[in-house]
């Protein structure tokens, strides 16, 4: 990748993908970020060696990538301000922000403009993401190709051809890492209720969970073989699933998903004010 990206937000999850970009061979001259203030920028621009500016424009109007950032409750005010140089200059759009259409993004940005959605995770700040992309009709396939290895640079990328399949994205990636975490969180206590030490029961869990998740990752077989392979008949395993099964864990989590989906659908037209 040998294009000029700007990053308007300089938080962590733009701290993080500078990073990965960074050690996927970007050089570090062709990548700046923005904040309002310099003491925002001076740590990353030490550790990291790139390009500061608290001036927005004055990045944007240099840049051929410009990934937008920050919160979604601030965009409008940021595009707006941006959409003269954005209309000049014509850079691939990549936002970040959750629950912006790429149609409301575009308006605030003067029209006309290549968006591309991105719906990251938390993993992402430690290289292991999953991130969902949506590009509206104005994106090249070359920009496309642009949009992958940004955000390939922490984790994995999938994209999607209608846009409304985000918010199925935000519930299965998206907001998913807190369904894992309340999961650690429930399987610890309850080995400590079977008398191991809190941070025994944290360790165990944590490693169990990592193992799994490698070898779904790493098998030509599904998740419900490789569950099935860990289950003897009247064994152990086949008593806790089993009981999980009684208790209709896969009802729940349907539903919890269902939530978060709904709730994205709810955020996006509020946060668009449609």
């Amino acid at each position: 990748m040998t294009n000029k990206i700007t990053f308007i937000g300089a938080g962590n999850m733009a701290s993080a993908i500078i990073g990965g970009l960074i050690d996927s061979g970007v050089t570090p001259d062709d990548i700046t970020a923005t904040a309002p203030q310099e003491s925002e920028l001076e740590a990353l621009r030490t550790r990291l060696n790139i390009q500061t500016q608290t001036d927005n424009n004055a990045a944007a109007s240099q840049t051929d990538v410009l990934v937008l950032a920050v919160k979604p409750q601030i965009m409008r005010d940021v595009c707006e301000a941006l959409s003269d140089t954005v209309q000049q200059r014509s850079p691939l759009i990549i936002s970040i922000a959750a629950g912006l259409d790429a149609a409301t993004i575009d308006q605030w940005l003067g029209g006309g403009n290549a968006v591309v959605r991105c719906m990251p995770n938390t993993p992402s700040l430690v290289g292991r993401g999953a991130s969902g992309l949506y590009a509206n009709a104005r994106v090249s396939d070359a920009q496309r190709d642009i949009a992958t290895q940004l955000m390939e640079a922490v984790g994995i990328v999938e994209w999607v051809e209608e846009e409304a399949l985000l918010d199925a994205v935000t519930a299965v990636s998206g907001s998913a890492p807190a369904y894992f975490f309340l999961m650690l969180e429930a399987m610890e206590d309850a080995a400590v209720e079977l008398g191991l030490p809190a941070d025994t029961a944290r360790r165990l869990a944590i490693q169990t969970a990592l193992g799994a998740a490698t070898m779904a990752q790493q098998s030509d077989k599904d998740p419900a073989t490789l569950k099935q392979n860990v289950m003897s008949p009247g064994g152990t395993t086949e008593q806790a699933i089993q009981h999980m099964e009684d208790a209709k864990l896969r009802t729940t989590i349907a539903d919890a998903m269902q939530a978060c989906a709904k709730r994205a659908q709810a955020m996006s037209k509020e946060l668009s004010g449609h």
